[in-house]
């Protein structure tokens, strides 16, 4: 027992160094890893088919609301990206850039996109000419580029993969009814049905918004170390874009008019949430709906069986791989406990065991990464099983996880309390803040929490209190957090 024992001890605790357990986990569950290139990281194979996996759930829900995907370029004039200052300020410390091509020193620099609105307005200015023209309902799938100082893996890197959408319509009314459509229908459906991730939903500050935006809409994850994530963000453009790259239609009216506009993205940062959200001390727990594998099959071998016990295990695979991504484990080289825990840390929802005694009573074992329960059961019951059991896992880490956010969302009313609170209980703090831009930095720098959201939550906003830092009577209560 004595390797198996040592791999499980690879992983640094969660519960005494999360940080370190965090990045171990990523690594040696083969998500990633660190590359020669400053905060740069290389996804592996299996980290990049969950990614797949829950890129193809985001695309579905992307096309069903009308929007289809397109490409634009990598690269940024300056010019482009200074037509909006607000926007341009806001990105200038993290802006990567091109100077020379080849041998030849370019005219203009170019922007590694940090993001795509100043490429993607210019080009609309073109093609936006009457009403006819709208609206246009664009996403991309594409690389981001922002020269971070402190990097962690998939959370915040130099380079990393997202999607996001951009588009342009004829009112103010349908520009805010496309935010919050991506915001609830495509974002929350997708974290919380796909990801089994609660999430926080409401409106950001003015200094937390997206630069350049009219209104910043935000979804929070809360993660099991009492920091919070911001799994995905939508935002209500308003019209300064169109303004600053003259994008204009003619209205039915014969009146020229600036158009309306959104944009919204989410991240490979997810991956990392899934990480800190679900997992524990042996590794990953992954919810079966985007597991790379979702059942591993481990077949118990002796000399005398091998032969018959590889063919039933084929055989089951063959059966359950019409409905489930399924895989064999027929390595020689480990012992099948070795294999349990290789398996448990890269968080495979299902185990399927199967050996000279299940062959001789046509019956497997499975057993379950979230709980450790296991079951015998019969091969003609095999498949209904898999997919209830499937069912009750994705169900029971979306449980735990909600279960989790709410124990750890607490009111406050006293600015010491808050301190307290925010230092040794972490987690949201829910309290009322007066609106002003100074109250919400001092408590940012004296606490490192900041305010998460202005939620939407029907009754949140109903009653009055007073500034958690002023003392100012107020009506808005707001989330705080520490944020990754």
């Amino acid at each position: 027992m004595g390797k198996e024992t040592e791999f499980v001890k690879e992983i640094a605790s969660k519960e005494k160094d999360f940080s370190q357990w965090y990045v171990d986990v990523v690594r040696k569950a083969e998500l990633a890893d660190y590359t020669p290139i400053k905060g740069c990281m290389v996804i592996k194979p299996y980290g990049y088919s969950l990614w797949e996996n829950m890129q193809a759930g985001l695309d579905k829900r992307i096309k069903e609301t009308g929007h289809q995907n397109a490409y634009f370029p990598l690269f940024i004039p300056e010019s482009l990206l200074k037509r909006e200052a607000e926007h341009v300020e806001g990105f200038a410390p993290e802006v990567a850039w091109v100077t020379q091509g080849g041998s030849q020193k370019l005219e203009e620099r170019m922007a590694v996109r940090p993001t795509s609105e100043a490429i993607i307005c210019s080009l609309y200015s073109k093609w936006v000419k009457s009403w006819r023209d709208l609206p246009i309902l664009l996403n991309q799938w594409a690389n981001i580029v922002r020269w971070e100082k402190v990097t962690r893996l998939f959370l915040r890197t130099t380079e990393f993969l997202w999607q996001e959408g951009h588009t342009v319509h004829r009112t103010a009314e349908e520009a805010e009814e496309e935010t919050l459509k991506i915001l609830f229908e495509v974002y929350q459906d997708f974290i919380e049905k796909e990801l089994a991730i609660p999430v926080i939903i409401g409106r950001k500050t003015e200094k937390e918004k997206f630069a350049g935006a009219l209104h910043t809409y935000t979804l929070e994850a809360l993660m099991t170390d009492g920091k919070v994530l911001q799994a995905g963000t939508s935002h209500n453009l308003g019209q300064n874009f169109a303004k600053a790259f003259n994008i204009k239609y003619l209205d039915e009216d014969q009146q020229e008019k600036y158009v309306w506009q959104t944009s919204w993205g989410t991240t490979t940062r997810l991956i990392g949430a899934l990480v800190m959200v679900h997992g524990d001390e042996r590794g990953l727990k992954l919810p079966p709906r985007v597991a790379p594998i979702q059942v591993i099959i481990v077949p118990i071998m002796f000399d005398k069986t091998k032969k018959e016990v590889l063919e039933k295990a084929e055989e089951i695979k063959a059966i359950l791989k019409t409905n489930f991504r399924v895989e064999i484990d027929a390595r020689d080289e480990y012992t099948p406990g070795w294999k349990f825990n290789a398996w448990e840390l890269k968080g495979v929802p299902l185990r399927l065991e199967i050996g000279p005694k299940d062959l001789s009573q046509g019956q497997v074992v499975l057993v379950r990464r979230d709980s450790g329960e296991k079951i015998t059961v019969k091969e003609e019951r095999l498949g209904e099983t898999v997919e209830e059991w499937l069912d009750k896992i994705q169900e029971n880490l979306r449980a735990k996880a909600k279960e989790f956010l709410e124990e750890n969302i607490r009111e406050v009313s006293d600015y010491n309390e808050f301190k307290v609170v925010i230092e040794e209980k972490k987690g949201l703090i829910k309290a009322y803040w007066c609106g002003k831009g100074d109250c919400e930095e001092k408590i940012k720098e004296e606490t490192k929490a900041s305010i998460r959201c202005i939620p939407f939550e029907p009754g949140e906003n109903s009653g009055t209190g007073r500034c958690i830092y002023c003392g100012k009577e107020s009506s808005t209560l707001v989330y705080f957090a520490r944020a990754y």
